[in-house]
C-alpha cells in the first residue's frame, strides 16, 4: 500500500511520514529528496538553471516513476506537487490513500518563521509579508489539496497523534 501525504510546506509531511513509515514497517520517501537525487542537484539549483516549467515536468515524470516502482511506502509530496501537471490525477490513479495535512495560516507562519532561512520560497520575506504570502498560496492550492480523500487538521497536534489519526482513517 502506498500512502501519500500532501500539504503546504511546514505542515509536517516529512516528519509525520517518517514516523508513519517506521510504525508500518514500510519505506519512507520525501519526493523532494528523491527528485534531487535523480536530478543530481538541488531543487533551487534546477529552478535557477532551467526554470520552473522544466522542474515541474521533471517532477511529474519522477513522481510517475516512483509510483510505478513502489508497491508500498509512505511518500511525502512537495507542497506544490499536487497543483501542477495533472499530478493529483496521477496520484489518485495509483492510490486512494492520499492524506492532506491541513494547517491554518497562523500555524504555518509560526512553523515557517522558525525555519524561514532554510526555505528558499519564503527566505526573502519579512515577518509582515509571510502571513499574506502563505494565505495567498493556500488559497491557490486548496482546490488541489482538497481532492485528497482524507484530511487531517494538524494544528496543535504532535506527529504521533497525526500518525494515530492516519492509521484510524486507513485501517
Amino acid at each position: 500500500m502506498v500512502i501519500a501525504l500532501l500539504g503546504y510546506m511546514g505542515s509536517g509531511k516529512s516528519t509525520v511520514g517518517k514516523a508513519l513509515a517506521a510504525g508500518l514497517g514500510v519505506p519512507f520517501t520525501d519526493l523532494d529528496h528523491y527528485l534531487e537525487g535523480r536530478l543530481g542537484q538541488t531543487i533551487s539549483a534546477v529552478f535557477q538553471a532551467k526554470g520552473e516549467l522544466y522542474f515541474r515536468k521533471k517532477e511529474h515524470e519522477l513522481l510517475r516513476e516512483w509510483l510505478e516502482t513502489h508497491d508500498s511506502g509512505v511518500l511525502a509530496l512537495g507542497g506544490g506537487t499536487p497543483c501542477y501537471a495533472g499530478n493529483m490525477d496521477l496520484l489518485l490513479a495509483y492510490t486512494p490513500h492520499v492524506v492532506y495535512l491541513q494547517m491554518s495560516v497562523p500555524g504555518l507562519v509560526a512553523r515557517l518563521r522558525d525555519e524561514q532561512e532554510n526555505r528558499p520560497l519564503v527566505a526573502h520575506l519579512t515577518a509582515e509579508e509571510l502571513p499574506e504570502f502563505i494565505g495567498k498560496h493556500l488559497f491557490e492550492r486548496t482546490p488541489f489539496y482538497a481532492r485528497a480523500p482524507y484530511t487531517i487538521i494538524s494544528d496543535h497536534q504532535s506527529p504521533e497523534a497525526i500518525v494515530g489519526e492516519i492509521c484510524q482513517l486507513l485501517f
